[in-house]
């Protein structure tokens, strides 16, 4: 993971995927979220959070069904936000799913490190509210710890017992591709035998849609939702809010084998970059996105010929999906038109920090399932992006290895590279 060739390394720093979970606007839980992404059907729907009316944008993909009280205490689930109760909901069913056994004897080998972009902002704006109609009197003593970013991981630890490394990384659209790949470099580097890792976002708020909307960065295709999302399509107009959390089991090869763990995949390359460019927009043709992916293709030592899919970044902006095309013909050359692209946005919308926690398990989906999923609603493929998107209707494939992309504002890049354990 820290060198060329990861699977070269000892076994204590190899590190592989063991369990999985999800909350996000396609289902409650990994099998359910599955088979709609397999099957091309859009979460995305008109919003219910708030009254949207005399907004530009009507419409973002919601998590739906979601029941706090089952995964928290009744007392605490009334008050947690829901960024918080997502991220414990998916960090349960995948401990479950790793079937690993947290203890007072393992607890402190065991980490957390997930990633956020905005936090409890629906806690902020109530707040807010609250200060201006009755004054600083009546703020809540939980205000501050509701909705601080850090608090998700704060929050598995406290109700799972893993007392290891503990953190949160706040990089926008990249955060929780970020906490996968430092979670995978804790766990090299000996301070860790398992992380809890990923990304969660919930903030369909008025404040959230409406600053988007004053960027011009979101579609506005009010009439039908379920087709605004449409990356790489050249009728695309601009990304749609999502929300969950997409959480991994990751530990090291030698304490998966020890207690006989099933595993999944293995990650092998992990890269970051900057931009240095622009707050919102990416680099002309990608460059900062291309120097990523050339990172953990390096960091993985392999070739780009191994490189079966690629899950994009794929926001369904018109710049990011154009520099993300450029830079995989940068990277990969004449074996970028082989390589299968998809952007899993098109149907769960863009999850911002917890976009690569849930791409992140959809990836590995990918390659235990020998199914890719599609990118639906590419109905008018973009002359200048022009790859192999798997449009509209998922394609089986065996393959060895996939890549995830994770681009953030302020120039941030992440790119991990998951590998099938053999």
């Amino acid at each position: 993971m820290t060198k060329k060739g990861g699977k070269n390394l000892p076994d204590e720093r190899r590190v592989v995927v063991t369990g999985l979970g999800l909350v996000c606007p396609l289902g409650i839980g990994v099998e359910p979220s599955w088979e709609a992404l397999v099957a091309g059907q859009s979460g995305v729907g008109p919003i219910t959070r708030f009254d949207s009316q005399g907004f530009a944008t009507t419409f973002a993909a919601q998590v739906k069904g979601f029941d706090p009280e089952a995964w928290l205490p009744k007392k605490d689930a009334r008050r947690t936000p829901p960024f918080m109760s997502y991220s414990v909901a998916a960090a349960r069913m995948a401990i479950e799913d790793a079937r690993l056994e947290i203890t007072e004897k393992n607890g402190n080998r065991i980490g957390v490190f997930t990633g956020c972009g905005l936090g409890g902002l629906e806690v902020l704006e109530e707040s807010h509210k609250t200060l201006l109609e009755k004054g600083p009197r009546r703020i809540s003593p939980f205000f501050i710890p509701l909705m601080i970013g850090n608090m998700a991981t704060g929050l598995i630890s406290m109700q799972t017992g893993a007392k290891g490394p503990n953190c949160s990384v706040a990089t926008a659209c990249a955060a929780g591709s970020h906490a996968i790949g430092e979670s995978a470099r804790i766990i090299a580097y000996g301070q860790a035998d398992a992380m809890i890792t990923g990304g969660v976002e919930a903030v369909v708020t008025p404040l959230c849609i409406s600053g988007f909307n004053a960027m011009k960065a979101l579609s506005t295709y009010n009439e039908e939702p379920q087709k605004a999302s449409r990356p790489f399509d050249r009728e695309r107009d601009g990304f749609v809010v999502g929300e969950g959390a997409g959480i991994l089991v990751i530990e090291s090869l030698r304490h998966a084998k020890e207690r006989g763990a099933k595993i999944l995949a293995e990650i092998t390359g992990y890269g970051m970059t900057s931009d240095a460019y622009h707050m919102t927009a990416p680099a002309p043709n990608g460059e900062g996105m291309a120097r990523c992916m050339e990172m953990a293709i390096a960091d993985s030592g392999l070739d780009v010929s191994q490189i079966g899919y690629i899950n994009a970044h794929g926001t369904s902006t018109p710049f990011n999906d154009l520099c993300e095309t450029q830079a995989i013909k940068t990277v990969f050359g004449k074996q970028a038109y082989k390589v299968p692209v998809s952007s899993t946005k098109s149907m769960t919308g863009h999850l911002l920090g917890g976009a690569g926690g849930v791409e992140g398990v959809f990836s590995v989906l990918a390659l235990t399932r020998g199914v890719l999923p599609p990118t639906i609603n590419l109905n008018s493929p973009d002359p200048e992006c022009d790859l192999d998107y798997i449009p509209n209707i998922a394609r089986k494939a065996s393959v060895q290895a996939v890549m995830s992309n994770s681009f953030g504002f302020g120039g941030t890049n992440a790119t991990l590279v998951f590998e099938r354990y053999e």
